[in-house]
């Protein structure tokens, strides 16, 4: 198993946290989920930066942000309601593609 994938797993999971406290934050006016943020964001930090030593930054930083956003943007639809639209999920289905281009060649 490649350490490097399930770091970079981590650092997904961790900034898609971040993101969610950053909602619950309400413009940092509640306590925990306004240090969360910061928790979270650095954890996410943290692991691109282990991840970066051993794989092309092109790479690794394009997984790390598409995946947020294509996670946010599932979590968004699922438990907050936000419209599913076909171009949302067009979107969605172009930075899946885009990040297995990437990948692949």
């Amino acid at each position: 198993m490649n350490w490097n994938w399930v770091i970079l797993g981590f650092g997904i999971v961790f900034e898609v946290l971040g993101t969610i406290c950053m909602k619950f934050a309400e413009g940092f006016t509640k306590l925990i989920p306004s240090i969360l943020v910061f928790v979270f964001y650095g954890l996410s930090l943290v692991s691109l930066i282990f991840v970066l030593k051993k794989m092309e930054v092109s790479i690794a930083y394009a997984i790390w942000a598409s995946m947020g956003i294509v996670l946010i943007a599932l979590i968004g639809m699922i438990f907050y309601k936000e419209p599913v639209t076909a171009p949302r999920v067009i979107s969605i289905l172009l930075i899946v593609a885009g990040i297995f281009g990437l990948e692949l060649f």
